[in-house]
């Protein structure tokens, strides 16, 4: 009890006046639901450009799959239903299929779906009221409207009293992307009608945007939740207001357009050779569209100065994270804080991880996220143990607990980059453990060349300790020739050997990466292990043959 108390107190700490006082009022005191018809639906003044579609979610007519897992919704208490999981629930009133791939096949199948959840979730009530689903949910029938489907009054009067409801109910207590989203659907709606009612939607949402823009997109383009995968659905919410602006002819939000090449340029920065996200804190695939779709969507809505290449040495100074570009190497680096104080939920325990491809295929990886919600699994996920870097007295760098909340956090300090003409060099530390008996400190060097990287650890603080330094490898790398302190690999046919020096010992466990929600592929972990005083020096060396 004395430690939950601990957690709580060293969670709540972070948090706004506002998000407590906005929690407390949301849950007491409850508005009664306008249930009033429509406003009149604007006229756009020209087609939309095409929005980026999402991956095919309806198998069928009553047959859906979320998060790799496959279910009906035949009758109306599946929309809640308590045995399913709430991120599935949630997918399944976001009506993502409206716009997804080949969704003009699916039509019919839409116009069914819409009036069935009409008929079968009652204004107020369920799952698919809650703020988030409802505003993505707001935005895809709008979306659907917009390219061309008919709608039915009744349609368009269920859609006024959802944001009328999410209006009354804006996530002011979550903030962060919750709320950005809120606002996004009621810039859509006060567009999509016309009148008093929707003008005043209009201004709401714009007033969250211009002051969340100001905060949520850091100077060098990071979305300050510091993941990829959120960093990209931020920017696919710019994008999509540029459109709609445009089809309304309305004047656009100001700074939304200018904020574009710099977060499409972060995002290049921390994607793989291979055009896929980085897993640093919460990230998987298939959530967000990828980065060849958000620059293929704003080069179609006339966003300018996106070709920018990458640079060889990029420090992300305002994010905390650095790519590193040498002949047959991508490296991304995590030198960041967890995340915004007050909104750290899906922040993982990833301080001094890295992840590495080689000849364009990832090696190293940290083993991203395939569940949400409260469980031993979801704690694991976002534990350092799951992630690229050291491991002290089985403990996490930064306190992550619940399925969304992070205590203590580490400070990361003295970064340093250098670009030589022969190397690339990168240190930091952090203090993330300094909480513990003896206070150690991690230090992290990286030393990149052609051909190898020489990764050196330094623990120092007082007492006896163990420690495990981690390197998680992508499934597709099949040890071939383990040994006592090193082991070897073919990366598209060259070899590749990773040495462990020190006083430690290497193990080669079994372990598991999600690279999708619902979607676990066996792996293999290597973790160096040391037990005994502080400090401690380990040295890893990576080398392959580079011809």
């Amino acid at each position: 009890m004395i430690q939950k108390l601990k957690l709580v107190f060293h969670t709540v700490k972070y948090l706004k006046f506002r998000q407590i006082f906005n929690r407390l009022k949301r849950r007491y005191i409850k508005r009664a639901i306008n249930i009033s018809p429509s406003p009149s639906v604007s006229i756009i003044s020209r087609k939309p450009q095409s929005f980026v579609p999402g991956q095919s979610r309806m198998l069928g007519e009553n047959r859906f799959q979320f998060l790799n897992v496959t279910a009906d919704v035949e009758k109306a208490d599946d929309w809640n239903l308590t045995n399913q999981d709430k991120l599935w629930l949630y997918n399944l009133h976001y009506f993502d299929d409206l716009n997804a791939i080949e969704a003009i096949q699916r039509a019919s199948w839409h116009a069914n779906l819409i009036e069935r959840w009409i008929y079968e979730n009652p204004p107020g009530y369920g799952n698919g009221w809650e703020a988030y689903p409802s505003s993505l949910r707001i935005v895809n029938w709008i979306k659907w409207s917009l390219i061309g489907n008919s709608f039915k009054q009744q349609w368009f009067d269920s859609l006024a009293i959802q944001v009328r409801h999410l209006s009354n109910n804006l996530e002011t207590d979550l903030l962060g992307n919750h709320l950005f989203a809120n606002a996004k659907a009621l810039v859509f709606a006060g567009l999509f009608f016309k009148g008093k009612e929707s003008d005043s939607w209009y201004q709401t949402g714009l007033n969250i945007i211009e002051k969340e823009l100001l905060e949520q997109v850091l100077t060098d383009g990071g979305n300050f939740e510091l993941s990829p995968m959120y960093h990209s659905i931020f920017l696919l919410d710019l994008l999509d207001l540029v459109n709609i602006h445009h089809a309304y002819n309305k004047k656009q939000i100001s700074g939304v357009k200018d904020k574009i090449p710099l977060m499409l340029y972060w995002l290049k920065s921390m994607c793989h050779p291979d055009g896929g996200i980085s897993f640093f804190n919460d990230g998987a695939f298939g959530v967000a569209p990828s980065l060849d779709e958000l620059l293929d969507y704003a080069k179609k809505l006339g966003i300018k100065n996106i070709s920018e290449k990458v640079k060889t040495l990029e420090y992300l100074k305002d994010s905390g994270y650095i790519r590193v570009e040498r002949e047959n190497l991508v490296a991304m680096l995590d030198v960041a804080n967890i995340g915004p104080d007050y909104i750290p939920g899906h922040g993982h325990a990833d301080v001094l991880s890295f992840e590495l491809s080689l000849f364009g295929k990832r090696v190293i990886v940290n083993s991203g996220t395939s569940i949400y919600g409260i469980s031993s699994e979801r704690h694991k996920q976002r534990s350092t143990l799951s992630h690229s870097t050291v491991v002290i007295d089985e403990q996490n760098s930064s306190e992550v607990w619940s399925g969304f909340r992070v205590a203590r956090r580490a400070n990361v300090l003295n970064i340093k980059t250098k670009q030589n003409k022969n190397n690339i060099e990168v240190s930091a530390y952090h203090d993330g453990y300094t909480r513990l008996k003896g206070r150690p400190i991690h230090k992290r060097d990286w030393n990149f060349f052609d051909n190898r990287i020489i990764i050196k650890d330094s623990i120092s603080g007082k007492g006896v300790h163990s420690v495990n330094s981690i390197l998680p490898l992508h499934p597709e790398v099949s040890i071939i020739n383990p040994q006592e302190n090193s082991v070897e690999f073919e990366v598209n046919g060259k070899l590749v050997k990773i040495v462990f020096e020190g006083s430690g010992k290497l193990q080669v466990v079994s372990s598991q990466y999600h690279p999708e929600f619902g979607l676990s592929i066996d792996n293999k972990q290597l973790i160096y292990t040391y037990t005994g005083s502080l400090p401690f020096i380990g040295i890893t060396k990576i080398i392959w043959q580079n011809y």
